[in-house]
């Protein structure tokens, strides 16, 4: 079976995280988490490792980098990196820049702290107020090796994610974290 790599934005949400834990069932996936909401529910970032998912770095404020000095961009990295590090015991691997938003000064960046860039392959747009319906046909189109981008914190992402794992399962494709 070839993987399809699940990704979650944004989290953790106390009023979403919890049911997207349930509803990957036992599935691994990769959570990119934003620094400022792991500091507020270190809870439940425990509980995202604690059921073997992968973390990433997300930043501390979610802002985009390409517009931050040098200084600004490394202490967005670090926050985050520091205080994943102090919850989980593990220093992420991976990171995912904030709406994408990346170029050569952020690559340098994320590599000083040891991190590999992670995009996407696929763009659910769940961001953007898509509803489940339009999220698990957005998810169907993913390729064997892609990625696919959501983000906690939407319910309709919520209610996606059962029938984004059938449909993978009916096309022989095994869903997972990606590997750093």
């Amino acid at each position: 079976m070839t993987t399809v790599a699940l990704t979650f934005d944004d989290g953790p949400y106390p009023e979403t995280t919890p049911g997207l834990l349930a509803a990957l069932d036992g599935v691994r996936a990769t959570f990119f988490l934003w620094g400022e909401h792991a500091a507020a529910h270190p809870g439940l970032v425990r509980d995202i490792a604690a059921a073997g998912h992968e973390i990433g770095n997300h930043s501390w404020t979610h802002p985009r980098l390409t517009g931050l000095d040098a200084g600004a961009r490394d202490q967005e990295v670090r926050r985050t990196q520091d205080l994943l590090a102090e919850l989980t015991g593990t220093r992420p691997v991976l990171f995912r820049p904030p709406y994408g938003d990346t170029d050569a000064a952020v690559a340098s960046t994320i590599a000083a702290h040891g991190l590999t860039e992670v995009l996407w392959s696929v763009d659910t747009r769940d961001w953007d107020g898509a509803p489940a319906d339009e999220i698990v046909a957005a998810a169907a189109a993913a390729e064997p090796g892609g990625v696919v981008l959501m983000h906690e914190g939407r319910p309709a992402t919520l209610a996606a994610v059962p029938r984004i794992l059938a449909g993978l399962a009916a096309r022989g494709l095994r869903p997972g974290p990606v590997r750093g």
